[in-house]
């Protein structure tokens, strides 16, 4: 069993940033891979970007390319989404996900993850 929590979301104007973080405890070992999704309201989860055990792969939704950034802490059981440029279309509960075949299949499909946390929200106003 792995938990994740979230943490770091919140309310800001559009073209603020926010920065995420994910801890994870309980079974840390056997690398894996750590992606971020998020829902609106009335939508369905979608893919923002995942990152591998040792950070040598990173994978990002066109829609955020060049605006956000995942990265692992040290210890690799932290994962943090560095969003910047904010939009208001980047509304949405925001979701860390463990996936245990590190990125090696379908990364942007919810399917492949086994572990989420809790999500949190950011809010981005006009």
């Amino acid at each position: 069993q792995v938990q994740l929590v979230e943490s770091g979301g919140g309310s800001v104007q559009a073209g603020g940033s926010l920065r995420l973080s994910c801890a994870a405890s309980g079974r840390t070992f056997g690398g894996y891979a750590m992606g971020w999704f998020r829902q609106a309201g009335g939508k369905e989860r979608e893919f923002v970007t995942t990152i591998t055990w040792n950070g040598d792969r990173l994978y990002y939704a066109d829609s955020v390319k060049g605006r956000f950034t995942v990265s692992r802490g040290n210890p690799k059981n932290t994962a943090f989404l560095q969003m910047n440029s904010l939009k208001p279309e980047d509304t949405a509960v925001y979701y860390c996900a463990a996936d245990f075949k590190n990125a090696r299949g379908n990364y942007y499909s919810t399917a492949e993850y086994d572990y989420w946390g809790q999500g949190t929200q950011v809010t981005v106003s006009s």
